[in-house]
């Protein structure tokens, strides 16, 4: 993937400028109102590529002047014990967003996890009352990779998105739905496509704005892209990479990104696009969530 692609929309410096946005407000909320923001993250069992999420979490936390907690849980650990767990997180006034890092092992029910999280500390926007307020048009902790996508693709517009048609495919509650109301908001049309959908090719070519969220390698090609369209590509997918040595993987997104650069108007590669968007969008949410617990005002702007 090159780093000349004069329409790759750059995720490093996007993210980079407002997790520094996240930061100056951080110390002017901890100046003026004593009030130092806490993100804690759970993690149950030893997932790679959780690890790899929960320590650069912890990183950008820490590195935005927060504070950073986190949990490591066996992988045998009971649904009890991580819904005791998520218990003890509510009531910590020190901590004032969390998430409970996903997949969990096969005896938690996810879901289960996400309804016992406390809505005004639920950093990834995953309850159902964060869900519906966000689709009545109401203030709700947002999904980061939903709000990082939409930051994107509005950046690569020149700031404004009214009457753009989107296509999302892909149907998730993580992604899906709340990008879809995200563009709704911004003023967009909006189209979901999913695996059950009609000539999903076809219904591609409309988009002035493409997000691809299905996690399915390379599924959108190049011919699937309108000329001059905006692509955001959600998808990470790892796959061998023999020609890097035995037993070596890669990352690629759900766009076949060499494809689809040459037609696009502005694209997202991977890795370096929304991925690390959604680091920097669940810092501003806890900011948000510090405020909102605490009755401080935010700039408009945040």
């Amino acid at each position: 993937m090159s780093e000349t692609v004069s329409n790759r929309i750059d995720g490093k410096a996007i993210s980079t400028a407002l997790k520094a946005r996240v930061g100056e407000e951080v110390a002017r909320i901890k100046s003026e109102h004593g009030l130092t923001p806490g993100l804690a993250v759970v993690l149950v069992g030893t997932d790679p590529a959780s690890e790899v999420y929960v320590r650069n979490k912890g990183i950008a936390t820490r590195e935005a002047g927060m504070n950073s907690f986190e949990y490591k849980m066996d992988s045998s650990a009971s649904e009890e014990e991580v819904l005791a767990k998520v218990a003890e997180l509510n009531a910590d006034p020190a901590v004032h967003g969390f998430l409970v890092q996903f997949p969990v092992p096969e005896q938690i029910s996810q879901q289960n996890i996400i309804d016992a999280i406390d809505p005004i500390k639920d950093a990834d926007g995953l309850h159902p009352l964060n869900a519906g307020r966000l689709a009545s048009g109401l203030p709700a902790m947002v999904p980061a990779t939903p709000e990082g996508c939409v930051i994107m693709a509005k950046q690569a517009a020149g700031g404004e998105l009214a009457g753009k048609h989107a296509v999302i495919i892909g149907r998730s509650n993580l992604v899906g739905k709340p990008v879809a109301q995200l563009l709704l908001k911004e003023n967009c049309t909006v189209t979901i496509a999913h695996s059950r959908s009609r000539d999903l090719p076809a219904l591609a070519r409309q988009a002035d704005i493409l997000v691809a969220a299905v996690g399915r390698p390379n599924m959108v090609r190049g011919d699937w892209v309108k000329p001059g369209a905006i692509v955001i590509d959600v998808g990470i997918n790892r796959i061998p990479a023999p020609e890097k040595g035995e037993g070596k993987t890669r990352l690629i997104g759900d766009v076949c990104f060499d494809e689809a650069k040459e037609v696009a108007g502005a694209i997202t590669p991977v890795p370096g696009g929304v991925g690390l968007m959604t680091v920097a969008c669940l810092l501003r949410n806890t900011v948000i969530a510090a405020c909102r617990q605490h009755g401080v005002a935010l700039p408009d702007d945040f």
